[in-house]
């Protein structure tokens, strides 16, 4: 029986929805207008796709039609003047992914746009609110500024570390004429920060991100306009090595020939102002020999290893008019590369997110300090101090204390991760935040206060590539909520310009197999569309001579050996089908299908017209035929298995892209491949026993008995997820999966190419009882282990830390803020509360989820997909069920209520069999299934 508290709310909703249904009643209203996947963005793009979603009060609706309206200005629109394109009433119920038709658009113009759209009945809805976009230079000839710099790494100082002072740069203009209107063109190889009369440019951070610079540069735009002022301006900007010319990696560590300075060996500024005038002028002023340059306060700067600022040598006034430039040097051309492109920025900047309160000071032996800032999080903090000039403030950062109190800072290896500020002696206190470095931390050890710092001297700066929040997730269970808590952490600090593997050591590269095998749930948490937008443009850029993509992207040669492996390089096909499928965005199946034929065709030149793989197969690789099942614990599964299930996935996936863009050539091809794989892989890896073990295997080329054996979780998981078993080897597969987690103790033995896969793959074969005693398990290996031992992010390794025993292989590789674990978010999401997608873009799918033996008796999430909010919610009492479920208007669904077939199912109070909103279907398994339109619904029932 429900409680009734929860009757109560229950009831009020229902009131409070049929009462607001009765007022609002009306059509469709277009609502969240994006263009390009941002709202208000500057683009590049002749014919930008356009999306927005819809909201109605009335059940059960879709729209039949849509009119867009563009314009050149928000006046001519409220007019319908629509003087650039008026797509008239368009027969389609697509409300995004729709390309822009009208006129020939103008760089440097923006554009003014609103929808809207017919209902069921054929009822037009008013007018969305406007929205707008606005054109880039469009043209690298447009660009009129030059590269600048000041080469000062004779500068640099330190033994380990060589990191010259960054370069400051200023120009001064007059303005005599009222401006209507100016923009900020600017770009780095490197990283800048630039100024108007003193204001900093935009709040963005690390701009203008990691690309492959000798193939492609970004740049952002800023509105100036209200900066500017009648008589003199200054622009200002200094600028840092960043990913161009700093340290990267663990170049250091492994003793790579290089080990900075990958792509040049001075950061370089590019910045284009453009003044429009009342009467029409247009003034350009742009980077040149005339930028006046010196050395400032920051005297060195590197992401990995920090930032020393000398308050002392702070260049007075340097922002404001007038100043005295005579010790000022004139800044030096340097030549660009003509393949070079400069394109506008796509993705999602790094921003603050939030911020946080020290939550403790804690006196250290040699007058240092420990601040706990309560969380594990990528970005920086903010300094307040009082002090004599010439008192130095040394930061270091760690993400866990050793069991002495002492900073935990081995796992950073050769990353110096240490912050300095040298006080000018202001007697109101300084205030001081780094500008080109973050780090990943909880702990701050603080030396060289005159005082025990208060509270409020560190203050934690968190920092990500902010993207739209997409869900939420809670349970009435206290651990799997700190999981949800500790995924969601680990995602904000990882998708960092580029999904990092961790934020904190010398590395923080883009790894693809970790990308690969957690988008889909970091597509449950935020809208990452933007954010992979332009990292899939980092990823096809690094695409190999031999058509095989990298470990890593961007990527700069760190090490020699770092060149391809099975299970990583396949996120040049996992990656974009994620996105297609997500978001409905067949332009990125266009824009790299080229790039992807060549990868395809790369795994079919390796399996030598055998379409499986051998041990000797991928001997070129100096990992042992590559990472495999990385981290795994106990039996490893054979890399070159994993190869040929992850070829096969790709072929599959490729077929369906093939389909969504009409190469009909092609999805005959690629479902013939995927059909051979499989026929090879029950040929050549399975015995008769549907055991993956095989005596005399040809996939074996050493050994006596030549005995294959992939009999793990790991195998099984994958080949039962990716759907490369027939039906009988599949059942066969998924009791012998829930059979080696018994022999193990119920416990899991994956690894990062098995964790994701290894919980769906227990409930497509009908044991999601043991993916919930996996879920919940606190021993060790789990998920469980790592929350009871205190994580509030997810750990790179199982054991990472183990409270009265200490770290796992800190020197090497203990990474605290690694993602890939966290990829149980997709069973989370997709399971728990049984959120599935159907038709891409979640025009279709289906809510089924699978209730819990014990532990949890609620489970609540959220998604807010590219078509709108979808929720689905369920609540356990005794027999008693309670669904909750929101369906986005112009979507349909499929809802599986868990049921007894004996009991009546209600919603909303009533007999489902008396309701016209609903489409009561067949029963399926333990599930009464139940088509519904758009709304929320509320179901009752009886397990």
């Amino acid at each position: 029986m429900m409680p009734v508290k929860y009757i109560l709310l229950l009831s009020f909703a229902t009131q409070f929805t049929n009462t607001n249904a009765q007022k609002t009643a009306a059509p469709l209203s277009a609502v969240n207008l994006r263009t390009e996947y941002k709202v208000n963005p500057v683009i590049e793009e002749l014919k930008p796709r356009l999306s927005w979603e819809l909201v109605s009060s009335l059940k059960n609706q879709v729209q039949t039609a849509y009119q867009i309206q563009v314009a050149t200005s928000k006046a001519l629109l409220s007019t319908g003047k629509a003087d650039v394109w008026n797509s008239q009433q368009v027969k389609s119920n697509h409300t995004n992914q729709i390309n822009y038709t009208g006129k020939p658009l103008l760089a440097g113009k923006r554009y003014y746009w609103r929808v809207r759209s017919w209902d069921k009945a054929g009822k037009v809805g008013t007018w969305s609110n406007v929205s707008s976009w606005e054109m880039g230079l469009l043209s690298k000839s447009a660009w009129r500024a030059e590269w600048i710099g000041s080469n000062l790494n004779a500068f640099g100082k330190g033994k380990d570390y060589h990191l010259p002072p960054s370069p400051y740069f200023r120009k001064e203009i007059g303005i005599s004429k009222k401006v209507i209107k100016a923009r900020l063109y600017i770009t780095a190889l490197g990283l800048y920060e630039f100024y108007v009369n003193g204001k900093r440019a935009g709040k963005d951070y690390f701009t203008p991100g990691w690309t492959d610079y000798n193939k492609r540069v970004y740049y952002q735009v800023y509105d100036i306009t209200n900066e500017l002022k009648a008589g003199k301006n200054v622009f200002g900007s200094v600028i840092s090595s960043g990913w161009y010319s700093g340290y990267l990696g663990y170049a250091l560590l492994v003793g790579n020939p290089v080990v900075d300075k990958f792509y040049g060996d001075v950061p370089l500024l590019k910045a284009q102002v453009e003044i429009t005038y009342a009467d029409g002028k247009v003034e350009l002023v742009g980077t040149d020999a005339s930028w006046k340059t010196a050395k400032g306060a920051l005297i060195e700067s590197d992401i990995l290893n920090g930032e020393t600022y000398n308050a002392q040598l702070e260049l007075k006034d340097w922002l404001k008019p007038g100043l005295n430039t005579s010790n000022w040097q004139n800044a030096t051309i340097y030549p660009d590369k003509a393949e070079r492109k400069i394109e506008v920025y796509p993705g999602n900047p790094v921003q603050v997110l939030k911020e946080l309160k020290a939550k403790s000071v804690t006196p250290r032996p040699g007058g240092k300090y420990n601040v706990d800032l309560g969380q594990n999080f990528a970005g920086l903090v903010r300094l307040q101090v009082k002090g004599k000039a010439g008192d130095t403030i040394r930061l270091k950062y760690g993400e866990m204390l050793h069991p002495d109190g002492r900073i935990m800072t081995e796992n950073l290896r050769r990353a110096r991760a240490t912050d300095t500020y040298i006080l000018k002696g202001d007697p109101n206190g300084e205030t001081w935040m780094p500008q080109f470095t973050y780090h990943g931390f909880q702990y701050v050890e603080v030396e060289g206060f005159r005082y025990q710092p208060a509270l409020d001297a560190i203050t934690g700066i968190v920092m990500t590539s902010v993207m739209p929040v997409a869900g939420s997730f809670e349970t009435d269970n206290k651990m799997v909520n700190q999981l949800y808590h500790n995924i969601v952490w680990t995602q904000q600090s990882n998708y960092f310009e580029v999904p990092t593997d961790c934020p904190q050591r010398d590395e923080r590269l883009g790894w693809t197999g970790d990308a690969q095998v957690y988008i889909q749930s970091a597509s449950f948490n935020n809208d990452i569309s933007a954010f992979y937008t332009k990292w899939l443009v980092d990823l096809n850029d690094a695409q190999r001579k031999d058509n095989a993509y990298p470990i890593y992207a961007p990527a700069p040669n760190i090490r020699v050996t770092d060149t391809y492996s099975p299970g990583w390089s396949e996120a040049g096909i996992i990656c974009p089908y994620t996105i297609f499928k997500t978001y409905g965005d067949i332009t990125v199946i266009k824009k790299f299908w080229p790039n992807m034929v060549a990868y395809l065709d790369f795994l079919e030149s390796k399996s030598e017209g055998k379409y499986y793989y051998t041990e000797d197969t991928f001997k070129d690789i100096s990992t042992n035929g590559g990472f495999g099942d990385w981290l795994s614990v106990g039996k490893q599964t054979p890399s070159y298995f994993l190869a040929t299930m992850y070829y096969a996935n790709c072929a599959s996936m490729m077929a369906e892209m093939a389909h969504a863009i009409k190469v009909t050539e092609d999805v005959k091809k690629y479902k013939e491949v995927f059909s051979k794989i499989k026929q090879a892989i029950a040929a050549n890896y399975i015995n008769e026993q549907g055991i993956f073990q095989k005596k005399g295997s040809s996939v074996v080329t050493s050994g006596e008995d030549r005995l294959f054996d992939g009999d793990t979780q790991t195998a099984y998981a994958n080949a039962i997820y990716m759907d490369l078993l027939s039906p009988t080897l599949k059942a066969k597969a998924g009791q012998r999966l829930a059979t080696l987690i018994k022999e193990n103790g119920g416990k899991l033995s994956t690894g990062f190419l098995g964790v994701k896969p290894l919980l769906p793959a227990l409930s497509e074969t009908g044991n999601s009882d043991v993916a919930y005693q996996l879920l919940l398990s606190t021993e060790y290996p789990s998920w469980g282990f790592e929350v009871i031992n205190g994580a509030n992010t997810i750990w790179e390794r199982w054991d990472s830390y183990i409270k009265d025993k200490g770290f796992t292989n800190n020197a090497g590789m203990n990474s605290f803020n690694h993602y890939a674990f966290g990829a149980v978010n997709e069973w989370m999401f997709g399971n728990m509360a049984g959120i599935k997608l159907d038709e891409t873009g979640y025009r279709t799918f289906s809510i089924r989820p699978e209730i819990a033996p014990d532990r949890i008796n609620y489970v609540k999430a959220a998604y807010h997909s590219i078509n709108g909010k979808v929720v689905s919610s369920w609540k356990k009492n005794g027999k008693q069920l309670t669904m909750e479920v929101t369906i986005p208007v112009n979507t349909k669904a499929d809802i599986y209520i868990p049921s007894n077939a004996e009991g009546e199912t209600m919603e909303g109070g009533k007999s489902i069999k008396n309701n016209p909103d609903l489409k009561i279907k067949n029963r399926v398994g333990g599930y009464q299934v139940i088509s519904v339109g758009s709304g929320t619904y509320a179901f009752s029932t009886t397990l």
